[in-house]
């Protein structure tokens, strides 16, 4: 691959620990490399321990996937193996630093496409173990977790204005999850409610895809969703009207279909912008109904946590972003969710998540396998 390849992108800027209220500075910031590779996207990123991105280097494979209409594992991990030595490389090089000035190596070990996984742990395995420098295997939901502690805005885009402190209540929503965690500290995050079938993200995929607009779908629903009528179309809202704070997105996307299949005119723009804005309102209706649960949950209301946080790719949908904020300034919370560029998988995440074990003493010191599936909660 070519340093110069059009489908690498560079996110570089200073992110000031004033601008999520954070006023303890190292005398010595401690610098961390971390590297993701668990789907489509081989990404590095140099981060310090004031919140400082040095440099962010992401290579997106979704040109090499849009054909298909979803991530092929295997082409995934190919790729991964072709960029991985460019980004690190890049990464460095845009920070102005050599191997020899990062102190931490931290990589995504799992969940995850685990031949992508694969390809970014050895990567980093064989850089910590060169350089004899201390390695964190970080889980990639705790990457999404986390990343808000990195660099948080409301859901206009503003600087947060407050430390994304513990505990905080969190909405991880992303292509292959949808789960509402509470999250107590590093490593300690209890499953308050989750997806019983399909994500919310793979339903915006799903979505898309049945509409022949391309992917990913989350973005571009969104997009066409704001120039419709919400209520031109009745869609579910599974589990709304049941106790509990699980999920579940099947329904919708099956009742999609069958609005689809009988729909036997032209869709045309406005049948389109219609048909988004309806399937995401009913999305949004779930999320914000399942997070009210939540908050009325007695270990919710006794933890009594003072933030609501977004993250993960979904994370993105202005609706789902503006709902959750009007939630929590109705239950007198501060709403908090990553930058857009920070809420796709990066590298900035993995490092925030490598140096926030780093501090709790949470190296590697023996051989770890990587894991397809690892679940926040065995953290």
């Amino acid at each position: 691959m070519k340093q110069d390849d059009k489908l690498i992108r560079m996110d570089m800027g200073a992110v000031s620990s004033n601008d999520c209220g954070n006023t303890n500075t190292d005398s010595r910031a401690v610098l961390c490399l971390g590297i993701e590779s668990s789907c489509d996207e081989t990404s590095a990123a140099i981060v310090d321990s004031n919140r400082n991105i040095l440099s962010h280097i992401i290579y997106s494979q979704i040109p090499e996937h849009q054909k298909y209409g979803g991530v092929v594992p295997e082409l995934a991990a190919r790729a991964h193996i072709l960029a991985i030595d460019d980004v690190i490389h890049q990464t460095l090089q845009a920070a102005g630093k050599t191997i020899s000035d990062i102190d931490v190596i931290a990589a995504t070990a799992g969940p995850g496409l685990i031949g992508g996984v694969l390809v970014g742990w050895m990567a980093a395995t064989g850089i910590a173990q060169s350089t004899h420098k201390p390695l964190v295997a970080v889980n990639h939901l705790e990457g999404h977790a986390l990343v808000p502690r990195l660099s948080a805005t409301s859901a206009s885009g503003n600087s947060c204005g407050n430390s994304v402190d513990f505990p905080y209540l969190l909405m991880l929503a992303s292509g292959g999850h949808c789960q509402i965690l509470l999250v107590r500290d590093v490593g300690q995050y209890e499953l308050i409610g989750q997806t019983i079938d399909d994500s919310a993200g793979e339903a915006f995929d799903k979505i898309s895809k049945m509409l022949g607009l391309g992917y990913p779908g989350g973005p571009i629903v969104d997009k066409r969703a704001k120039l419709g009528n919400a209520t031109h179309f009745h869609f579910p809202r599974p589990l709304c009207d049941k106790p509990g704070c699980n999920f579940s997105f099947s329904g919708i996307k099956t009742a999609a279909r069958v609005i689809l299949d009988k729909h036997t005119g032209e869709k045309d723009d406005q049948f389109i912008n219609d048909f988004c804005a309806s399937f995401q309102a009913a999305v949004v209706d779930c999320i914000t109904n399942r997070l009210e649960h939540a908050l009325a949950t007695d270990v919710v209301k006794t933890v009594a946590p003072k933030t609501l946080v977004v993250a993960g790719g979904v994370a993105k949908n202005s609706a789902i972003r503006a709902a959750m904020e009007k939630l929590a300034t109705e239950h007198d919370m501060i709403f908090a969710a990553p930058p857009m560029s920070l809420c796709t998988d990066n590298g900035a995440m993995i490092a925030w998540a490598g140096l926030e074990n780093w501090r709790k003493g949470k190296i590697v010191t023996a051989p770890i396998a990587p894991r397809p599936r690892w679940p926040l909660t065995e953290l």
